[in-house]
């Protein structure tokens, strides 16, 4: 029976780096996938871009609204006569709670397996509603490490704008000119970071 995972980590926790190679090594085993993200998020556009300077052309960018399965299942048939083993999803916390319900269907009735890569949380400590939905459907988790300044797991993930850390806004970040930037911190830097700035999201 095909699963739906869920891979989630903080910000750099190596996320699409990991989407890249698990790619790989499908293809290395002569077994074909398709990569989707959600076109909200404009980085890198139609690429997966790792840190590391790996990359992924995407197959389906999917928009608010726009019924996922259907369009997984159109590019499931253009691949033809290769037959797909697994659907990839970068930044699947930016996925509407129905398009994550929409890949359940995938794996569960199209008998495809999902992994979908993502955040759990925002800079507030909110969950991103996609993740929530994630957590609640899919069949297996895995957590993806990653270190703090301090040398400690970092858990959340600290909004910079122009260098400031910053503790209010919209929780898609649209950069408007300015530099947006994300730093991974465990939460003791975390909340020493919100009391230097004069707000209290945490305690």
């Amino acid at each position: 029976m095909a699963k739906l995972h869920f891979k989630y980590g903080a910000m750099n926790s190596g996320k699409s780096d990991t989407l890249i190679k698990t790619a790989f090594n499908y293809a290395e085993r002569g077994l074909a996938t398709l990569t989707v993200k959600p076109s909200i998020d404009t980085k890198g556009e139609d690429w997966v871009v790792a840190r590391g300077g790996a990359r992924r052309r995407v197959d389906v960018m999917v928009a608010p609204g726009e019924d996922l399965r259907r369009r997984i299942l159109q590019a499931v048939e253009a691949a033809a006569p290769a037959r797909v083993a697994c659907i990839l999803v970068d930044e699947s916390q930016f996925l509407e709670p129905a398009q994550i319900d929409q890949l359940l269907l995938v794996a569960k009735v199209d008998g495809i397996s999902v992994i979908c890569y993502g955040l759990r949380t925002d800079f507030l400590t909110h969950e991103f509603p996609g993740s929530r939905r994630l957590f609640e459907l899919a069949d297996n988790f895995e957590k993806l490490p990653t270190m703090c300044r301090c040398g400690s797991q970092a858990e959340f993930n600290c909004r910079t704008v122009d260098g400031a850390p910053v503790f209010h806004g919209d929780q898609v970040a649209i950069e408007d000119g300015a530099e947006v930037l994300y730093e991974s911190l465990c939460a003791a830097c975390f909340l020493r970071e919100q009391e230097k700035a004069g707000v209290r999201v945490l305690g």
